[in-house]
This record gives C-alpha cells, structure tokens and sequence, in this order.
C-alpha cells in the first residue's frame, strides 16, 4: 500500500554516518573523476592543483554552510528547504528548480557514459537500463542503496589508488610538470578550471538532501559532508598530481581517457580494463546517488505545490517518496534517448552553483543562537559560487540564465493563479 501525500507518512530514518558519507563520496567520486582532469588541465596548465585547491575551498564553504542549514532544517530537499526557510518562497523554489533540472541532466551523462565505457555500439539501450535498474534499488529502500553505493565506491577507490600507485612510483612522474612558474593560465584559465573541478566535488549535497532519512542529522550531518569532502579532496589531489606528473599539461589536455592513458604511459597497459571497469562503477555510484538526491527535492517542492502533489506521496513499506523515484527515473530515460547532452556538464554545472549560491545566502541568514557559521565562510562560498559560474563557457551561461529566468516565470505564474498550485 502506498501514501498519496506526504503529509500521511514519512521517509525512515535509517541513514547513519557511514551510510550518508557513502553516499555523499560515491556522488563525488563519480565519471567525472576519469575526465575532469583532461578540459581542466587545458585551461589550467600545471597549475591544475592551485584550481583544484580554489574549487576545495568553495566547496568546503558550502559544505559548511549547507551543515549548518542541515542541522537546522534536519528534512529532504536540502537547499529548496533552506532558500523557503531562510530568504523566502521564491528563492527556495529556485533553488530546487536550478538542482532539479541541472541533476536531471547529469543523471543521463552519467547514464551514457557508464554505457559508452561497457558497451558504446549499444549505449543508449544500456543507459536505459542502468536507469531503471537504479531507480528499483532506490525504489525498495535506502538500505539497499547504501550496499550497491558502498561496493561500488570500494571499487572505484581500488582502482584510483592502482592509477596513483603506478604513476608516482614510476620512473615517467616528472615533478616539473607541476612547476607553476613555467606558465601562467590568466585568472579566466583558473577559475574557469576551478568551475569545471567544482562540479566534481558537487556530491555532498546528496548528504544534505537525505535530512529526513538521516538518524541523529543535527550532528550526523555536518559530520558527514565534512569527512565525504576531506576524504575525496585527498583522492583528487592524488588523481590530479598522476595524471599531471607523468602525462605533463599537453598530454593531459589532449586524453580522452587520461587515466587509461596515464597507466599505459606509466607501462602497465594491463591495467586498462580494470581503469574501465572503475570509470563504468563511478558512473553507476553517481547516478544511483543522484536520482536518490534529485528525487528528495521533487518531493519536498510536491508536498509544497510547486510540483504536482501527487509526487509528495511516500511508500508504506519501502519508506520512501517512490512517485517522484520514478518520475525522475522517467525523465532521465526520455533524456538519454532524445537529448543532445554534449553541453549538459557545463549546464549542470552552472545549476549547480546557483544552488549552492542560495545555500550561502540562507546561511547568512542563520541567527548567532543558530549555530551561525563564521561570517567569512558564506561569504566567500557565495562569492566563489558566482565568479565559478559565469567563468563557465558562454553557452553555459546563457541556458543556465534561461532556465532559471524560466523557472522564476513559471512560479509567477503560479502566484498570479493560485489555482495551478493544485
């Protein structure tokens, strides 16, 4: 049996800390980890670690800033709840717009690139049924989720750790690949690349969206995104100073697969199927962890009338809001079928800072008696959000303004006619 609204039942509180960091570093540590090094290391050069650590620093901020609100505000939806809590409706709605729309989209990268590793000549067949297949695990219960998460994290680590191993203890590291005095990327070049190494690091959201299925969220919480972000910045400054050292700046920006190619530069070419192995399992953890996340916020904005109602609706036996799991199931699927994702990361990108950008607003807002964190911090995570984002390529710009532009639309209008919210 199931619950029509979600004000008749309530998703379980199931999740420890070990079970959210999972879930938040699985979401982190995901296909971008196998690429993002390859267009980042193009605009950055060698100085790939400096962009790496500014993209660290934004993300701490928000992390941060998103705790504090977590702890707060301890229910699914995440920034959407903070925004409608903290600066009013309309920003909350934003807010859930921008990570609804923009996380859809990376659920079918992730979906085409899982399939474009396993099986290219069949790739959108597979990306479908990656989709559905996750979508039934999140489907029967976050326990379950966590367990496919945990293994496929295990694995992707495994294999990063294979790639740092072989590249730094082989004799083609070159240190001066790293030499940041040798070239000099213009602030465009580096914070153009922080933008596109921030997107990686975007995952721990998906521990704050979880606030209603989390035990103890006042403390677990910030623990958690706390110790998922510490945990995979260590893994990319790892990832980054390999793939840097033994391929230097031209090699790296020209890889299509930079860590396949690093492992064969590094003579171990039998180490590439387990390389692809890990870039297929990275695509699964991120998109089991992202439909988990986009269909918290798809809920929270159903049960509040931004979305059909009927979405709110929460599952009796599995505890969780199963209509919005297979709605986005649904979208994700017509997206890998009928749409041309070659400018989705870039797009998703910008959605996500703009999420992230009202977080840091919402905290500014948090009282001295709330456990308000220091001035500074989402101040720079605001600052860093909007310089981030429109350091983006124009044309991810331009759609990332449309769409937010369209959404604002969308909720006038459903302010001038309140009948719609219905």
């Amino acid at each position: 049996m199931t619950t029509s609204s979600g004000s008749q039942a309530r998703p379980s509180r199931v999740l420890g800390t070990a079970d959210a960091v999972t879930l938040g570093a699985s979401a982190m540590v995901g296909a971008g980890v196998f690429a993002v090094f390859a267009p980042a290391a193009e605009e950055a050069g060698a100085w790939l670690l400096v962009a790496l650590l500014i993209a660290a620093v934004v993300a701490y901020c928000n992390a941060t800033s998103s705790a504090r609100l977590a702890a707060r505000h301890p229910e699914s939806g995440g920034t959407y709840v903070y925004g409608r809590e903290r600066l009013g409706e309309m920003w909350g709605y934003l807010a859930g717009w921008a990570f609804t729309v923009g996380k859809t989209a990376s659920c079918a990268v992730m979906a085409l690139t899982f399939a474009a590793y396993v099986a290219p000549e069949w790739s959108r067949p597979l990306a479908v049924g990656a989709v559905v297949c996750l979508t039934a695990v999140n489907y029967t219960g976050l326990r379950k989720s966590t367990v496919v998460a945990r293994v496929l994290l295990a694995l992707v680590l495994a294999v990063l750790a294979a790639v740092v191993a072989v590249a730094l203890g082989g004799s083609e590291a070159d240190p001066r690949h790293l030499d940041v005095t040798t070239q000099w990327p213009g602030f465009f070049g580096l914070l153009g690349a922080a933008g596109m190494l921030f997107f990686a690091f975007a995952g721990y959201a998906r521990i704050a969206t979880l606030g209603g299925e989390v035990r103890d969220p006042s403390t677990t919480i910030p623990r958690a995104i706390g110790l998922a972000l510490a945990g995979v910045f260590v893994v990319y400054l790892l990832v980054g100073a390999s793939v840097l050292t033994v391929l230097g700046r031209e090699g790296l920006a020209a890889s299509a697969a930079p860590l396949a190619d690093t492992v064969v530069a590094a003579g171990w070419p039998q180490l590439v199927p387990a390389v692809t192995a890990g870039a297929a399992a990275a695509s699964l953890g991120a998109l089991l962890a992202l439909i988990l996340g986009v269909s918290r916020t798809v809920a929270a904005m159903a049960a509040d009338g931004h979305l059909p109602r009927f979405l709110a609706g929460v599952h009796e036996r599995f505890g969780v809001p199963h209509r919005a799991e297979l709605a986005v199931g649904a979208a994700v699927c017509v997206l890998v079928l009928a749409a041309d994702l070659g400018d989705a990361i870039g797009f998703s990108a910008f959605g996500v800072l703009a999420y992230y950008a009202i977080a840091n607003a919402s905290a500014l807002r948090l009282g001295p008696d709330e456990n308000r964190p220091p001035l500074l911090v989402p101040v720079v995570g605001l600052a860093g959000c909007v310089v981030l984002a429109f350091s983006l390529p124009l044309n991810s710009v331009m759609a990332g303004v449309g769409v937010l532009a369209l959404g604002a639309g969308l909720w006038w209008v459903r302010r001038v006619l309140p009948g719609l919210r219905s």
